[in-house]
């Protein structure tokens, strides 16, 4: 078929960048058979001194019409057709390259000075990106994780784009000290082509389906509590599902208590509070919360403080997390996701943002996260990298993570 879209990553571990970029370009020039439309790159933090020289070099060796990239402290690629690697730590060089026939690509490059106001309305965040709502474009987003105000921008991108996709992450480094690096180039000639500010992104519409899942790597404890007094962070009265009503430490420590021996360990040093997104969804299930650090408590008034804005009414129920966690809630996930899959679409690729915390820190083995979505979504290329923040929906709307995998699915509709 004329208009179906190809998309194909290849992978290297070269400590020199031109071998690295020549066997890259070499693996996918062998598999794509027709004209590319888009490069995605994600290079080791380990050739930060080398940022500046990667696109001038790619684009030489293989002329390609957009590119957005980042750097990152681990990279994602396949090792082969079959198989995903996680390289941490170590030079890796990842180019993801598709054929979109029938999809409009519009790529953008911001700086949070560019921000319309979050009072402005949606026309003035169309023309920033440069595509309107009618199209319903998808994104896909790669930030540096000091410069911009990402969550100014996230809330701006869903008020102006209400019910698309928008995935992607933060720039990492696997050391201290080295800055992040952004990769742009839109199709004209430039005399930059890398950035250590800003957000670079693409906005996707036409022949293309983007879908998400985001493994926030926790599993939920006890009941779920409604907050029936608090400001701002602070949650200080909350109801149990028996209508017991009390500060949020006295039924949190009545929570504990009933534990196992296990649980209760590990919910001192790995509680985290989940908030429900949807106001109005009666069964809650994986998925539903937006997992939130528990930033502290009042012994004095029994409140709790949470990483986030919380107000009476909302539902919450708190979660832990652990490599078991992790593993059980995207396998959840992936389970949910292949259950209401059509038959009729085809995934061609699919792009992965996970947090510098997982990885094999997090499971004591390599390439745990990549390899499990791909032996539930098969035979597809997977590439991405270990970032700073992560950036997915959930409950209709995008938020930053953190400790999360975030999973941007593209398929043929």
């Amino acid at each position: 078929m004329s208009n179906q879209i190809q998309w194909v990553n290849a992978l290297s571990t070269n400590a020199s960048l031109e071998k690295a970029i020549d066997e890259v370009v070499t693996k996918i020039q062998a598999k794509l058979t027709t004209q590319a439309d888009i490069g995605i790159v994600f290079i080791s933090s380990a050739f930060a001194s080398d940022y500046p020289r990667l696109m001038p070099i790619l684009l030489e060796k293989f002329p390609l019409p957009c590119v957005i990239g980042c750097g990152g402290g681990g990279i994602i690629g396949m090792k082969n057709d079959y198989q995903p690697k996680e390289v941490e730590g170590n030079p890796a060089l990842s180019l993801t390259v598709a054929s979109l026939p029938d999809v409009e690509i519009t790529p953008f490059y911001v700086k949070t000075q560019d921000f319309p106001d979050l009072d402005s309305a949606p026309d003035e965040w169309w023309n920033m990106i440069g595509v309107s709502m009618e199209k319903q474009p998808n994104f896909i987003l790669l930030s540096d994780s000091f410069s911009t105000k990402i969550n100014e921008l996230l809330e701006g991108l869903d008020f102006a784009y209400p019910g698309t996709i928008k995935v992607g992450g933060l720039a990492s480094a696997s050391t201290m000290g080295v800055g992040s690096g952004l990769f742009y180039f839109n199709g004209q000639e430039s005399d930059r082509y890398f950035f250590s500010e800003g957000t670079v992104g693409v906005a996707l519409n036409g022949n293309i389906m983007v879908e998400s899942i985001v493994a926030q790597g926790c599993r939920p404890i006890g009941n779920i509590f409604q907050v029936t007094q608090g400001e701002r962070n602070i949650i200080v009265e909350m109801t149990d599902n028996a209508g017991n009503t009390d500060n949020p430490l006295k039924l949190l420590r009545k929570l504990i208590a009933d534990l196992s021996p296990e649980d209760q360990e590990l919910a001192q040093y790995a509680l985290f509070i989940g908030i429900a997104r949807d106001e109005f969804k009666l069964q809650l299930k994986a998925g539903d919360f937006l997992i939130r650090n528990l930033v502290g408590v009042d012994p004095k008034y029994g409140a709790i403080a949470v990483g986030d804005r919380i107000r009476p009414g909302q539902r919450i129920r708190f979660h832990l997390r652990d490599a078991k966690a992790s593993a059980d809630d995207l396998e959840t996930l992936l389970t949910n996701y292949c259950n209401d899959k059509s038959d009729s679409r085809s995934s061609v690729g699919a792009l992965m943002f996970s947090c510098m915390g997982r990885g094999e820190g997090l499971y004591g083995k390599p390439n745990f996260d990549s390899q499990l979505f791909l032996d539930y979504v098969t035979d597809i290329p997977i590439a991405g990298f270990f970032c700073n923040g992560e950036i997915g929906q959930v409950g209709g709307n995008t938020f930053l993570h953190g400790y999360t995998s975030v999973f941007g699915i593209f398929s043929q509709p």
